[in-house]
């Protein structure tokens, strides 16, 4: 009996020793993209000291994220630096594990917490719109960075915005910037700030998550210290530290990242701007606030967050590692490989969107709905069964402090900016979008409210 050919590796190139085409792949955001039109939806690669393989497309995310997840590896998938600054958290936990700690963490991010979390959003939403106006001129990116921060610290961690979550903003900006630097120690490297910043972190929340264990509270780790398991077992010293870690990782970045990109698209495409505030305008007659009712009432609004998450996610992939030999479209991938899935390649896939690179909020409309042309296709929150636990806690951030900004603000992109889009850690413009901020006439918007009522 003759034994059956093994499939063959993907197509690629390994690139130089050692270092292999990681240079390339930080560096070059069409690395991707140029290795896709040279070999397909798959192929090899050396990233980061580890033979790679890069899969794209909506079947590949399928692959990854559902059908075939017993092949992968979350906690081997990421570099190093990514498991020391975030530690044994969810973010990389597998298996049962995973599943009693997401358990637990799952009533901070759903049903009855997430409309309490409404008011303060909005609050502090308009404090900071207050600034803006003040200032007139800024860049908005550090800006949204530190109110989604505070939004994160106080709902979360239950902490007062003021100098404290100021100083814990810094310390995460430079443990971010840590998470793809080179692993040297030294104390003014990225790295080694990372980890001091870490650490500073580390020690903010063990006190406060003392303080929740004597004197419980309903913010996400106060629900969080008093969950307990199926066993009465409830989490560690060191694991709450963990998840709150992430939890305030997890809640600002990327949602830094795509309202920087919905504010900027709007500023590009004024006529999607004036369908978005008409929208709002519309739902003013019934209540100025947003509350919890209206979200069920902006489609629109919910049809240009799509977009933003098509066209800018925030992360243009994940990494695994490769724990048991697959196959996929021919080719064979051996354990101990990485696998990467990319976002992007299914986002800008032209067999499922049309004109892909052009901002076109309309694909979703329910006439259209492009993204139901195949499963996986519009991924930038994950998939399947581990899809981002916070999903919920970041659209409802996303759309109040959009349709605040709509209903009482109006702003122009400073020209001669450069707004090339840089992805690492999250993408932002490379500007960080300077605008010119005001409000709006206020009069003429209740006006505008009373006439479509």
């Amino acid at each position: 009996m003759v034994a059956s050919t093994p499939a063959p590796l993907p197509p690629g190139s390994f690139g130089l020793p050692v270092v292999g085409e990681t240079l390339n792949f930080l560096f070059d955001r069409e690395f991707a993209r140029k290795r896709q039109a040279k070999y397909g939806p798959i192929f090899k690669t050396r990233l980061l000291g580890r033979s790679t393989v890069v899969l794209m497309g909506a079947e590949a995310n399928q692959f990854v994220l559902s059908t075939n997840m017993d092949s992968f590896s979350w906690k081997e998938g990421w570099p190093g630096t990514f498991k020391e600054l975030l530690g044994e958290s969810l973010f990389l936990q597998e298996g049962e594990e995973h599943r009693r700690n997401r358990k637990l963490l799952m009533p901070a991010f759903h049903g009855p917490a997430l409309a309490g979390y409404v008011e303060t959003m909005q609050s502090l939403t308009e404090r900071y719109t207050q600034k803006w106006e003040t200032l007139g001129q800024f860049t908005w990116f550090d800006e949204m960075k530190q109110l989604t921060f505070d939004i994160a610290s106080t709902l979360l961690l239950g902490s007062e915005p003021g100098n404290q979550t100021t100083q814990m903003s810094e310390w995460f900006a430079d443990l971010t910037s840590g998470l793809f630097a080179p692993p040297i120690r030294w104390g003014w490297m990225p790295f080694g700030k990372a980890v001091k910043a870490r650490d500073m972190l580390l020690h903010h929340i063990e006190q406060v998550v003392k303080e929740r264990q004597a004197r419980p509270t309903q913010d996400a780790l106060g629900l969080l210290v008093q969950s307990e398991d199926e066993e009465g077992n409830r989490l560690s010293l060191e694991e709450l530290k963990a998840q709150a870690l992430l939890m305030l990782f997890a809640g600002h970045e990327t949602t830094t990242s795509m309202l920087t990109s919905l504010v900027m698209s709007l500023a590009q495409h004024p006529e999607v701007w004036e369908q978005a505030r008409q929208e709002q305008v519309r739902l003013m007659a019934t209540s100025d606030a947003v509350n919890l009712e209206q979200f069920r009432q902006m489609p629109y609004l919910d049809q240009i967050v799509k977009e933003i998450e098509r066209l800018y996610p925030p992360v243009a992939g994940g990494f695994r590692g490769v724990v048991k030999d697959f196959e996929f479209n021919g080719y064979r991938v051996p354990a101990g490989w990485m696998a990467l899935y990319r976002i992007d390649a299914a986002h800008r896939d032209r067999t499922i969107y049309t004109n892909p690179d052009r901002f076109d909020p309309d694909r979703f409309s329910p006439e259209r709905a492009e993204h139901k042309r195949a499963d996986f296709s519009l991924v930038g929150f994950g998939g399947g069964p581990r899809i981002c636990l916070g999903l919920a806690f970041a659209q409802l951030e996303i759309k109040l402090v959009a349709a605040y900004l709509l209903r009482h603000y109006t702003w122009e992109l400073v020209p001669a900016q450069n707004l090339e889009m840089t992805p690492i850690p999250t993408l932002r413009p490379r500007s960080g979008l300077k605008v010119v901020f005001r409000k709006r006439d206020y009069a003429q918007t209740q006006a505008a409210a009373a006439s479509d009522s």
